[in-house]
């Protein structure tokens, strides 16, 4: 072989090992099978209510930004799937969506919960087989009165008659005014079935009642706030596993009982508080997949542009993540048989889905 050859020969097996260092190769091109799933696909949101309401306008505004922040940017896609106060869609993303991933959904706060507190939930499934994806806010509650009502502390609530107002049997307005009423014989009369919040508060100020428990903090803020903040709403108590920081004075109820044990019911009953706007997948979902929603879940929560238009429709944004939904879904699962026969007997027939 001559010189001139043996050159063109080494030239030539030079710039082949160039362009394979430049272009991916096809091992390269998979380096990410997350990504190469979802590129081109559709994720199904489903949405445990109708349109228009709290969990509904959740869902669409994060359904408007995720897609972004899954590997492949997938399209997001909100559907309703109202019926049994939510309990159909988990049923649903438990018994029968697919579980490749392309299926995610959001339900009451207390779903989870249901099978637990109450023994007759029409929809059966395992919560803590469920994926958490996470929860937009964790909304603490509070029991509030007009200010004619005479009632300004914890202890005025439990020692003076009140009328309370209530939506039905299963929400938050019912089941936390039942619990209170059981556990710390508070006396009161709930006037229920009125058709949403707002009439709640109408009621109360048109002296027809004098208060609520169960109204949640952002709620009150985004519709209230001139009369909180004239003094004509006065708050007793909050309702949930944690204080808000701008309600330092006002007491968790958690740290009023009496003891160890009905503490323990307490927390289980008003923990549906810390996942109030609860994101989830069905079980089974690769696990790969399920670490790049949840990753992909806590980016959305961040997301400028999602902050700033959940300010415009004041949606209280404090999110928590999927890892912390799974661990206290698993730890309440595992309270003891008395903790749970009483948070049972406190929830009465309370605790049975919307109509």
């Amino acid at each position: 072989m001559s010189l001139r050859h043996r050159i063109r020969m080494a030239i030539g097996a030079t710039a082949i090992a160039v362009i394979a260092l430049a272009a991916p190769s096809a091992e390269a091109g998979e380096t990410d099978p997350v990504a190469s799933f979802y590129k081109g696909k559709t994720v199904q949101l489903v949405v445990g209510y109708s349109t228009g309401g709290g969990y509904d306008m959740y869902a669409r505004l994060l359904a408007r930004y995720m897609g972004r922040h899954i590997p492949g940017n997938p399209l997001v896609v909100p559907q309703n799937m109202p019926g049994a106060g939510s309990l159909r869609a988990v049923g649903y993303l438990y018994n029968a969506a697919p579980k490749d991933g392309t299926v995610m959904g959001i339900f009451s706060r207390g779903a989870a919960f249901a099978p637990l507190l109450d023994a007759k939930v029409p929809i059966q499934f395992d919560a803590t087989k469920l994926n958490w994806l996470g929860s937009a806010t964790d909304e603490v509650s509070v029991c509030g009165f007009w200010h004619t009502a005479g009632i300004k502390t914890w202890k005025d609530m439990l020692s003076k008659p009140s009328v309370l107002g209530g939506t039905g049997a299963g929400s938050d307005t019912d089941v936390y005014a039942h619990t209170i009423e059981h556990v710390f014989h508070a006396p009161f009369k709930l006037v229920t079935g009125f058709a949403g919040s707002g009439d709640v508060v109408l009621a109360f100020e048109r002296g027809e009642t004098q208060g609520r428990c169960g109204w949640s903090w952002s709620s009150l803020m985004a519709r209230n706030k001139v009369e909180y903040d004239r003094g004509d709403i006065v708050l007793v108590v909050q309702l949930g596993l944690r204080k808000h920081e701008a309600l330092a004075n006002v007491p968790l109820i958690t740290e009023l009982a009496p003891d160890a044990k009905t503490e323990a019911a307490l927390e289980l009953i008003f923990s549906r508080q810390s996942m109030a706007r609860p994101f989830a997948m069905p079980p089974g979902v690769p696990p790969e997949r399920l670490a790049a929603m949840r990753q992909a879940f806590n980016e959305t929560m961040k997301d400028p542009e999602l902050l700033a238009e959940a300010a415009k429709l004041e949606l209280e944004i404090h999110p928590v993540d999927g890892a912390s939904l799974d661990a206290l879904v698993k730890r309440l699962y595992a309270s003891p048989p008395e903790v749970v026969a009483m948070a049972r007997e406190a929830l009465g027939d309370q605790n049975a889905p919307d109509k």
